[in-house]
């Protein structure tokens, strides 16, 4: 890592982090649907707020879909101090991160689809669309890379990076 981004630490390195897995993540799913189905990207955002309101969500404008968002880029963050705490006492997440990042992405896409989901407003996410299921996995190994990238970056140039049993 070189540059103005080497010296983001602690906190704010978490939330760089999540900021650029978000922004990935949902020009990701923005790009995809409006490509394929013509979807808005907007309605992206509503359809993760419907984890809060259901379908409703999708009668909410634009309020729902900063709902949507704010909700997207919190797990985002909770994503990567997870990875961040997890490896401050897993040397093989700090030895292999991007071997494991990937593991934590796939990790990621089962929480989301099989925990988090069944358990929100929005219901069981369908498997119906075998394109989106692809992709989607493949997006979620590369959020979990993203993931291990910014939580084991160094606090400043020179540092060797996240310290064993410290976050």
């Amino acid at each position: 890592m070189h540059g103005e981004d080497s010296r983001v630490s602690g906190w704010p390195r978490i939330g760089l982090g999540a900021l650029v897995a978000g922004m990935a993540d949902l020009l990701f799913a923005m790009g995809f649907w409006w490509l394929s189905h013509d979807v808005p990207p907007m309605r992206i955002l509503q359809s993760i707020a419907a984890g809060w309101y259901g379908e409703a969500s999708y009668a909410g404008g634009v309020q729902t879909a900063g709902v949507g968002a704010v909700s997207h880029f919190a797990i985002m963050f909770l994503f990567v101090a997870a990875y961040r705490q997890i490896a401050t006492r897993m040397a093989l997440l700090r030895r292999r991160p991007l071997a494991m990042g990937a593991v934590y992405g796939l990790f990621l896409y089962l929480l989301m689809n099989l925990v988090v989901l069944p358990l929100s407003a929005a219901g069981m996410a369908s498997f119906r669309h075998a394109g989106w299921v692809a992709a989607s996995i493949a997006m979620h190994v590369l959020v979990g890379v993203l993931c291990a990238r910014y939580a084991l970056a160094p606090r400043a140039p020179g540092d060797a990076g996240l310290v064993p049993g410290r976050a």
